[in-house]
């Protein structure tokens, strides 16, 4: 009987084995034959169990134990006593242990310890082979589509980051993209309130009577607000400047050559009247209205 054991746990004495903690793996009844039956033979035994610990853990891989086992009642044990069958020359008869040599003595010789010596093959499979899932045994069939599984959720993951990311790159750009917007607006607003001051408009014009002199005969009202016109008039004319025709076609020509002409000019386009007490020549309150006093409108002319 040829057991594999997975060691669990090493004692004092390395790979002595009253010190070592074993687990069985697998275990094979070889039928032990002689020279006409052939001296050699193969056998396979499945370790998946212990590889697939010792992929979750490399610490835990403490390394195989094999173990050569003849029952003492058994007729192949008489017969494993003559044969010299993978190096099985040196098997005692008595109770203690039969002991299987697997290094060459010196007795034998090289020709022979080559064509009797036993052999310990390991093989894995990793699943790229084409026929791997269909001829592979139960045990390695489970670990190749675990490992396809495996493999699947990597790649899903890998697309999630990545759309993740895109999404994060995306939304960053277009966050980006809005503050660059109201930044133009705001650029664009701060131009037209900068351009809307120097066009032409209405100002304020307070006129008091009594400091331009004329309290001496002006009795009511104190003062007025007059306003005045003041301001550029580039091209093209804003509509609410009331511009002329003719006032249009001067401001274009000196868009084109400044030295040909001057720009058109700021001035009231709307005058309004205001009443007031006067005294006359002879001393008397007169009320009267004055035309064109007040600037309503300016436009350029």
């Amino acid at each position: 009987v040829v057991e594999v054991h997975e060691i669990m746990q090493t004692g004092a004495v390395e790979w002595g084995d009253d010190d070592l903690i074993t687990r069985l793996l697998d275990t094979r009844r070889v039928r032990v034959r002689g020279k006409k039956g052939g001296e050699s033979s193969w056998e396979s035994f499945d370790i998946h169990p212990a590889v697939l610990k010792w992929k979750r853990g490399a610490s835990s891989n403490k390394g195989l134990e094999i173990r050569l086992r003849i029952p003492r009642d058994s007729s192949a044990s008489a017969g494993a006593k003559k044969s010299s069958a993978a190096g099985s020359s040196e098997m005692n008869n008595s109770a203690s242990p039969r002991h299987v040599r697997v290094r060459r003595s010196a007795s034998v010789s090289e020709e022979r310890w080559r064509m009797e010596r036993p052999l310990l093959v390991t093989y894995t499979d990793d699943g790229k082979g084409r026929h791997s899932r269909s001829s592979s045994s139960p045990s390695s069939s489970s670990s190749s589509s675990s490992k396809a599984r495996s493999k699947r959720a990597a790649q899903a993951a890998k697309r999630k980051k990545r759309d993740r990311r895109r999404k994060s790159r995306a939304g960053k750009a277009s966050k980006r993209n809005r503050r660059n917007r109201k930044k133009r607006k705001r650029r664009k607003r701060k131009r037209q309130r900068k351009g809307d001051k120097n066009q032409c408009r209405r100002h304020a014009l307070y006129v008091d009577f009594q400091e331009v002199g004329w309290e001496d005969w002006i009795v009511a009202p104190d003062g007025y607000n007059a306003y005045f016109c003041q301001g550029d008039c580039n091209f093209p004319l804003a509509q609410h400047l009331n511009s002329t025709n003719h006032a249009i076609v001067q401001t274009l020509v000196n868009s084109v050559d400044p030295t040909a002409v001057s720009k058109a000019c700021c001035v009231p386009t709307e005058l309004s009247a205001i009443s007031m007490l006067y005294l006359n020549e002879r001393g008397k309150v007169q009320l009267k209205n004055y035309q064109d006093m007040v600037v309503e409108a300016c436009g350029c002319r």
